[in-house]
């Protein structure tokens, strides 16, 4: 029996052009045929704009169909009456959590569903404990959501839904912006909850190796679909799916690389266990050993330094709570930092210091050796020099044209308008916006190119220091692989120091100099990038983990006692030295 079942299924929406005060309608999904039968699981992906997250809106019917059918347990989702039970009986957890986020208190929250749906109050008590076991938020239970991290909220936001039991559950993007650790903790409970329980499951998410535990997964692109298959018959097309602008599990590209110079080399395979196995199976010169690479850090002089700094939120209420505590760190001009940590670790409360947003309780921030707070009419100084792009870079955008968005900041500083021209075309051109948009609403843009504007947004302010907190969560393997471009760029060519926030340990290995790990409110570990990944037990403890290959590769010198270096952190790297390996 099919518990989703679309014919044709077409929806699009009504667009207005500012300029000619005309509205034009845009399909967002051209002719889409897909089932999902009762009890599976189904990952969806695609490109950001692909039309993922509307065929899920019409799904829970916060959408209804403009061409087409949909059937939802067996129900017209089409027809008004049908959508109060099709809500009852699919749940949907969203990207963002604050949209989704209502009470003053966790679990008061977690239990609106519920009570709306009419359980009885002892069968709220059940699930809601059952749902913040689920999540891991047991000692938040009676925090107040306004105090908890991105991560932290986004587990809030399932365990809501968890509790209301229902039969299917849509995911859009979930563990965005959640630790290694957190991640695998929800897609545990997921995969428990279709495996045990029989619920439907449908995600949406860029995680390749989220993706590889459906049943089947379905790839989307320009509102059709494209491919459908199981995880293995989908991520072994990997130039397939590169051209779709979408990736494969790295273990899977390794084996891909692999296979083409070794045909007995099985390319259908989804994670380290298997990669393993086929490797002892092939067999391996025992004798092998690969010289590695040598790294060499540069040591800045210093331009930012933190000095026992604490802060504590709700101080001397009922939420008090100490989010970093007794915090000290160096960073050198021309650094690129990576700073990781789980989710309420204190990454974002760290970073909101830094330009002076949020002043601590104890201790002290100095920039060029000076208190950042010593003169509060130098604040504005302070934010000139160091920008901050925050978790969602797209909320930060509010003028009406994309130059005088990224104008706002010179304008604000007084400087003349030859001069904010320079700086805007300098900015935009730095981050790919071409001088044929200036004029288009940046709420037009797609995800990607939004958060790229708010990136010019502080580089036309010309900073020292550029503080970016998950700039690339919620976007598709192109958007992201475009900002950590541009980043890197701006690093390398502007001399710009750079701190950035991930819960990517693949994407801050790859771009990355030095790495800070938080650890409850604390730094943990302050050292290169292969010193802190040679340690992934230390990173486990902590919610983290290393990249894919540096675990592969540990497994390998372990297991096989192959002298291979465990600092590998491209795929075409660690490809030509397994392959000089095998026999």
């Amino acid at each position: 029996m099919n518990f989703v079942e679309s014919r044709n299924l077409e929806f699009e929406y009504i667009k207005y052009d500012d300029e000619t005060d005309k509205k034009t309608s845009v399909k967002a999904l051209r002719g889409v045929d897909i089932d999902v039968a009762k009890g599976e699981f189904v990952a969806v992906l695609g490109r950001n704009g692909s039309g993922k997250s509307t065929f899920a809106k019409l799904i829970n019917g916060l959408n209804t169909p403009s061409g087409g059918t949909l059937y939802v347990r067996g129900l017209d989702a089409s027809r008004e009456e049908n959508i109060w039970d099709i809500r009852q009986n699919v749940g949907m957890v969203f990207q963002n959590p604050d949209n989704q986020i209502i009470a003053t208190i966790v679990e008061e929250d977690i239990a609106f569903g519920p009570e709306n749906l009419g359980m009885e109050p002892s069968q709220i008590v059940k699930n809601v404990d059952m749902a913040l076991k689920a999540v891991s938020m047991e000692e938040y239970r009676n925090a107040a959501p306004a105090y908890l991290s991105g991560g932290q909220k986004q587990r809030i936001a399932i365990a809501g839904i968890l509790a209301m039991r229902p039969e299917c559950i849509i995911l859009d993007e979930p563990t965005a912006m959640l630790d290694p650790q957190g991640r695998k903790e929800v897609m545990d409970t997921v995969t428990m909850l279709n495996k045990e329980e029989g619920i439907t499951i449908i995600l949406i998410t860029h995680y390749m190796e989220e993706a590889a535990l459906a049943d089947r997964i379905v790839v989307m692109n320009e509102g059709r679909v494209a491919m459908q298959g199981t995880p293995v018959e989908i991520f072994t097309r990997v130039d397939e799916m590169r051209s779709l602008h979408l990736d494969v599990p790295q273990i899977t590209e390794l084996a891909h690389i692999i296979h083409g110079k070794k045909p007995d080399f099985p390319k259908d395979i989804l994670n380290i266990e298997e990669f393993m196995d086929a490797f002892k199976y092939m067999g391996f010169d025992k004798d092998f050993s690969y010289r590695g690479k040598s790294t060499h850090i540069k040591y800045n002089r210093p331009i930012l330094e933190v000095k026992d700094l604490t802060h504590i939120y709700g101080r001397e209420t009922a939420f008090e709570k100490v989010a970093i505590k007794n915090v000290n760190m160096t960073v050198g001009k021309g650094d690129f930092i990576g700073l990781i940590g789980h989710t309420g670790s204190g990454k974002s409360t760290l970073i909101q210091h830094l330009n002076a947003l949020v002043k601590g309780d104890e201790g002290s921030v100095y920039f060029e050796g000076k208190d950042i707070f010593e003169d509060k009419a130098g604040l504005k100084f302070i934010r000139q020099k160091i920008g901050l792009v925050f978790q969602y870079p797209e909320y930060q955008i509010f003028e009406t044209t994309i130059y005088d968005e990224v104008a706002y900041g010179p304008r604000n500083c007084g400087l003349s308008e030859d001069d904010i021209a320079v700086r805007v075309k300098e900015a935009l051109e730095f981050v790919g916006i071409d001088e044929s948009m200036y004029k288009k609403s940046p709420f037009d843009l797609s995800g990607g190119q939004k958060r790229r504007v708010a990136i010019a947004g502080v580089l036309a302010m010309r900073p020292e220091i550029l503080i970016l907190d998950e700039p690339m969560a919620g976007l598709d393997p192109y958007g992201r692989d475009e900002i950590l471009l541009n980043i890197k760029k701006m690093h390398d060519d502007l001399g710009i120091t750079v701190i950035l926030v991930s819960h990517s340990m693949e994407d801050i290995a790859t771009i990355a100099d030095k790495i800070i790990v938080m650890n409850k409110g604390s730094i943990a570990m302050y050292d290169t990038v292969d010193n802190v990944f040679k340690e992934p037990d230390r990173l486990s403890a902590m919610g983290l983990n290393a990249p894919q290959l540096t675990l592969l590769f540990k497994r390998l010198r372990e297991e096989t006692g192959l002298d291979v270096p465990i600092n590998i952190y491209d795929v075409k790297e660690a490809a030509e030295i397994l392959i000089s390996a095998l026999r």
